[in-house]
Order: C-alpha cells, then structure tokens, then sequence
C-alpha cells in the first residue's frame, strides 16, 4: 500500500518537527484488555515507516510496563523519532491498583529518573505532567521540571489536563512545548478556554483518545461487549443507556465516511486535524492502536479534507453527548475550569 508522506508540525514554538499525527502507545500494555507483543511491535515499526514520529507513553501505563516495552524499538530507532512520557500517577505499593495524583518536587525527580531507566534513554523529548494536583502550586511543579531540561534529562516540557489559566501560569515559568488532552467529535470542552490559550502562547495541542477510545469507530457500541479488564467498561459514556444514546450519535460520521470512501475512524480523525486551521495552532493527535493496519488507516485521514457541509453535520455531536468523559471529572481541564 501506497501512502503520501505524512506533514509535519512543530511542538510548541521552538520544539521538535514531528508527523501531523502520533501514536498512542498505552494499549500495546495497559487498559484495553490483552494485547499481541509481536504484532504491537510491527505497529510501532510500521507507524514510523508512514512518516509517525511522536510515541506516547506514560509511567503509570502498566506501572512502567510500556515504557519497558518501548525501549527496543526507541534503541533501534532514537534519532528518528520523539518520545513523549508522563509523571504524576503515582501506585500506591500497597494498593498497586489505585493511582495517586502526585506533582511534588522530589515524586518528580524520582519518577524522571526511573522513567529514563525503564525507557533505557539518556534524555525524554516530551516530558508531561499527566495530572494537576491542585495543592502543589504549578509554577512550583514547572519550575522543577524545567531544571530538568537545564540538567539534559528533559529536552521540551509538556502537560495535561490543564485550565487556560494553569497552561498561562506554567508557560511564564518555562515554554510549554504541548498541552494534551482529550479532543475528538464527542470531546469538546478544551475549545472554549484551554485552546484558544495555547494558540495564543504558540503551544501545540496534542489530543488523545480523538477516536472517542474507539466508540467513534464503530468497533463497539456498549461497555458490555469489552473483555474483562478494559477500562472502557468503567466509563459512563458506554454504559446503559448513555451507549445507546451516543451510538445514535454516529449516523452523520457514517454519511460523511460514506460520501468519502473512508471508514468511521478516518471521518474522526480528519475533523481532529482540521481543528488546526480552525483554531490556528498545531494539531497533533495521538490515536492509539496495536495494529500495523490501523496504522495505515488512520494516517490516511491526514490527506482527508471535510467541506464546510461536513463540518456542519458533524458540529453537533459533542453537544449532544450523553455522559462525561470519566466518571470524576475533577482531574480533568474541564472540572476545574
């Protein structure tokens, strides 16, 4: 299969050139029940292969687990590609299931130091705050982080989840590379404040689940058909009648997939990238997947181009949307805005 080399855009005003859309790399060890070592292994290879430079993964994704499966592959490949991780989620030993939103200084240089262990790195591109814990001041937080890129562990800092606000008062600490959250046809809260900031101050958005965690492809359509262990089971959006509700949701993507060609995901994903010109800032989502197929489809949507119409027919999903995204939404942009 032939494809057209994927664009690229600049993290943050003065960060690294990367493909127009990453790849989320949670699944390959943690959240979505089972997954194929071998087969997540040709994804990684294959994404990069299409023109796929920005890898996301996060200390707390299997308690480390997929930052040590991606060390190979970062080995093999290290001056082709950018890796993102996060620190914040901190495991409890004794409660190895729970996760405790941690931004203290000394939690940070601990966790920096194992993450660069487990990744077998001597430096992380991306480094994000993955939660806010709002009784640690962010400027303290960001100011450790960015003695970390003066140290050389750390070379561009990014966060997530945050208001316009914490975004404002972090980036006049140090630059802000990224700001992550979730953005998709059902996920549009960060419009309204955190993304006209980050315009504002030159920061890239980074957007993960922009496939709505899979509900907006079309691979399943209530919690119920999930195998035990996938966290998706736990969200309110894919259980009762919130599923079935939101499953109706996806009638225009069919008639826009339909008028394309294209599959559900391609439709959702082209709307993500088109969200850069809409909002005059560097988009990069970062659909997650474990199949080298998948890969394929979903770098194809970067060459999709919605009309004006389209846009219209697919405007008013997130709107209509029943449930949130989690069930506490207080750790989230959203719930401190």
């Amino acid at each position: 299969m032939t494809h057209a080399p994927l664009p690229t855009a600049r993290l943050g005003s003065h960060g690294p050139e990367v493909g127009v859309q990453g790849l989320g790399c949670m699944g390959m060890s943690f959240g979505y029940g089972p997954s194929d070592a071998r087969e997540s292994r040709a994804t990684l290879e294959r994404a990069l292969e299409l023109g796929v430079t920005l890898y996301d993964t996060a200390d707390a994704y299997g308690a480390g687990d997929n930052e040590r499966f991606l060390a190979p592959f970062l080995a093999a490949h290290r001056d082709e590609l950018v890796i993102a991780t996060k620190f914040a989620l901190s495991i409890p030993p004794d409660r190895p299931t729970e996760r405790v939103i941690r931004n203290d200084p000394p939690y940070i240089r601990q966790a920096v130091e194992a993450s660069l262990k487990r990744l077998e790195v001597d430096v992380i591109d991306l480094y994000y705050m993955h939660r806010r814990d709002v009784n640690v001041p962010i400027e303290e937080t960001v100011g450790v982080m960015a003695e970390l890129v003066r140290e050389g562990k750390v070379k561009h800092l990014g966060l997530s989840e945050v208001t316009a606000a914490e975004l404002r008062a972090a980036h006049a600490v140090h630059p802000i590379a990224a700001v992550q959250s979730e953005w998709s046809l059902f996920s549009r809260d960060i419009e309204a404040k955190v993304v006209p900031a980050a315009a504002e101050l030159g920061v890239a958005l980074v957007p993960y689940s922009p496939l709505g965690r899979g509900f907006l492809t079309g691979s399943f359509a209530r919690a119920e058909e999930l195998t035990e262990g996938d966290f998706r089971r736990q969200q309110p959006r894919f259980t009762g009648e919130n599923a079935a509700a939101n499953a109706a949701l996806l009638e225009p993507v069919r008639a826009v997939a339909a008028a394309h060609g294209a599959s559900l995901a391609q439709i959702a994903l082209a709307w993500v990238q088109q969200r850069a010109e809409v909002h005059g800032l560097p988009v990069i989502p970062i659909p997650g997947t474990r199949r080298p197929g998948r890969v394929e489809e979903n770098v194809t949507a970067a060459t999709i181009r919605l009309t004006e119409e389209e846009l219209g027919l697919l405007d008013p999903i997130a709107e209509q949307v029943a449930g949130g995204r989690y069930a506490d939404m207080a750790f989230t942009s959203a719930g401190r805005e």
